[in-house]
């Protein structure tokens, strides 16, 4: 959490003066009204996390363009459905927004009620970034890709432990989609939080897991731990020379965590329009592009239509994972 803080001030001051030399310092033509005050930007998460830090970027350069204040609001609790509650029932005025993640896509299926409508209460802007994960396991465990560790784990069932931070979380969720996917069967040792998750690796209570690349590169590095393969679409430019699960023996597996923008079901079109228009070009400033990279993330703007269409394939797919799994949240 100190680390990704540090990370988090040190690029700010570096990133708002190269940020001005750049094409998004320019307004773009639009709805010139809006908009006319500040503008909240729930995060329903803590502050510190991957999610936070995400919408701080975004709020500073965004605030740049618009000439006013984007608010950083977090409203954490329930696994993020607390903040997503108070977005989905804030006014449609373009006066709020909110940074969702992965996890608004399965939380449908995860729990047995939500005080929302994920697909009906919210009008996406756009997609903002991808995260992509990384299978590691210890090197104790004689496997040195993911067709090796599919054989084993087939091979000595209910003996691999891998670990998570915490049960219904991203690494649970592509755990489990490998699993349902290959059919093995692995122990799940939930922790509370990815850098218990993540000590208790190197203590070796658990043998593998999935986990942000940027948290282990210096495991990796030291040999403390092997890296298999990634877990997204393609290979990540924070370590180009690693293959993808798909390459390395599981076809058709993809697991990205990705971070998207929404405001309230009815905000205006043109607010909608202007705003995607706008975080687009935000995206496309280098400096921004630096700040992702330092945090192991992937600039990723996209249309409302195609976030929307993004957002119903995401809620499909982990409906499939979670009740094959048998995963259920209260």
């Amino acid at each position: 959490m100190d680390v990704a803080r540090r990370i988090l001030f040190a690029a700010t001051a570096a990133g708002l003066l190269a940020f001005s030399h750049t094409a998004v310092g320019q307004k773009p033509s639009g709805d010139a009204s809006y908009p006319a005050k500040a503008v909240r930007l729930i995060v329903p998460f803590a502050p510190g996390g991957g999610t936070d830090i995400i919408a701080r970027f975004i709020a500073q350069d965004l605030g740049h363009v618009w000439g006013n204040t984007v608010v950083v609001d977090n409203r954490g609790g329930s696994g993020g459905i607390v903040g997503t509650e108070i977005a989905a029932r804030s006014a449609p005025d373009g006066y709020t927004m909110m940074l969702c993640s992965l996890g608004f896509s399965y939380a449908p299926t995860l729990y047995r009620k939500l005080p929302y409508d994920t697909e009906k209460g919210f009008s996406p802007i756009s997609l903002i970034a991808v995260q992509p994960f990384v299978y590691v396991v210890l090197p104790s465990l004689a496997v040195s890709s993911m067709k090796e560790l599919v054989a084993l784990a087939k091979a000595k069932p209910g003996e691999i432990r891998y670990g998570s931070g915490g049960s219904g979380g991203s690494s649970h969720l592509g755990t489990e989609l490998l699993r349902v996917m290959t059919g093995v069967d692995m122990v799940h040792v939930p922790y509370k939080g990815t850098g218990p998750a993540l000590t208790a690796m190197l203590a070796g209570e658990i043998q593998m897991q999935l986990i942000g690349i940027s948290s282990v590169v210096p495991h990796m590095k030291s040999g403390r731990m092997r890296a298999l393969a990634v877990s997204g679409a393609k290979r990540s430019a924070a370590a180009p020379d690693l293959p993808t699960v798909a390459e390395s023996g599981v076809p058709g597996y993809e697991f990205d965590v990705w971070y998207g923008m929404l405001f309230p079901a009815g905000t205006p079109r043109v607010i909608v329009s202007k705003t995607n228009a706008e975080i687009n070009r935000v995206l496309t400033s280098p400096a921004l592009a630096q700040r992702f990279a330092a945090v192991g993330l992937e600039p990723a703007g996209t249309t409302p239509e195609a976030f929307s269409t993004l957002i119903h394939s995401e809620i499909v797919k982990w409906r499939k994972v979670v009740e094959t799994a048998r995963i259920k949240l209260d």
